[in-house]
């Protein structure tokens, strides 16, 4: 199944088990994309910018959803966001964040909700269902 504009998930985790699930979730849609996994933040912000390992790439990757996880060691996905809020438009993700973390604390939520990158705050795990409703409220389709 394709969708208009999503071509590429990008899932960000330190956690491999969890980047292997997610992965998995997806395929097993029959979505037609291709999944990116970034092993922590910093790996993400060099795939947008095509820096460090990516820097052989002749173009800026645009995945049309970045799923996020907040708790990472070294830089947390509010970190991330951080640096993604200042990159030029050209190396942002295309349409939408999605924070996917295992957070319970309210103060995470909140935060969350306060970010305009962010469109979905998911706990963990990933689901078809809540893939499916992100890209309903995302991808209009025709």
């Amino acid at each position: 199944m394709k969708v208009k504009g999503l071509e590429c998930i990008l899932l960000v985790d330190d956690d491999e088990a969890t980047n292997f699930v997610n992965s998995y979730t997806i395929k097993k849609t029959g979505l037609e994309v291709h999944v990116q996994l970034a092993a922590d933040a910093r790996q993400a912000l060099d795939y947008l910018t095509c820096k460090g390992e990516y820097s052989r790439l002749d173009k800026y990757p645009q995945p049309g959803i970045v799923f996020l996880d907040i708790n990472m060691p070294g830089m947390s996905g509010w970190d991330f966001l951080k640096e993604y809020q200042i990159l030029p438009v050209e190396q942002k993700a295309h349409i939408v964040i999605a924070m996917l973390t295992t957070s319970l604390n309210p103060d995470d939520r909140e935060k969350g909700e306060q970010n305009t990158d962010i469109k979905k705050f998911i706990t963990k795990p990933l689901t078809a269902e809540m893939l499916a409703e992100v890209i309903r409220a995302n991808f209009p389709q025709e």
